[in-house]
């Protein structure tokens, strides 16, 4: 099961950090999705669970990161120099497998999403 929290409104070039608690199973790879008004999903973000390896999509490169905190079982995605375009809902996901090539598909478990606004 996963829990998204954090979104909110903020203004362009503001930060925010999503938190999405995962529980009741292992995972092998995390990562944060997103879907805009009148779009379909998109990724935005993965990482392996043991945090070797993560990936982002190239119009978020440099502004966000993923994280996650092993303690709490929480991932995490930083947010920063946010931009009008990145208003969406944001989903974290998970997969119980790891593997190069790994993609949207790939993700069995999905969180309730959490509404991210930026204005202009």
């Amino acid at each position: 099961q996963l829990q998204a929290s954090g979104g909110g409104l903020v203004q362009a070039g503001g930060s925010l950090r999503l938190s999405c608690v995962a529980s009741g199973r292992t995972f092998s790879g995390v990562g944060w999705f997103r879907q805009a008004p009148g779009k379909e999903r998109e990724f935005v973000a993965i990482m392996d669970w043991r945090g070797g390896s993560k990936r982002y999509a190239d119009s978020v490169k440099g502004r966000f990161a993923i994280s996650r905190d092993n303690v709490d079982n929480t991932i995490y995605l930083q947010m920063n120099r946010l931009k009008p375009e990145d208003t969406a809902v944001y989903y974290c996901a998970a997969s119980s497998s790891w593997f190069r090539g790994i993609n949207e598909a790939d993700f069995g478990s999905w969180g309730q999403g959490t509404l991210v606004t930026v204005s202009s």
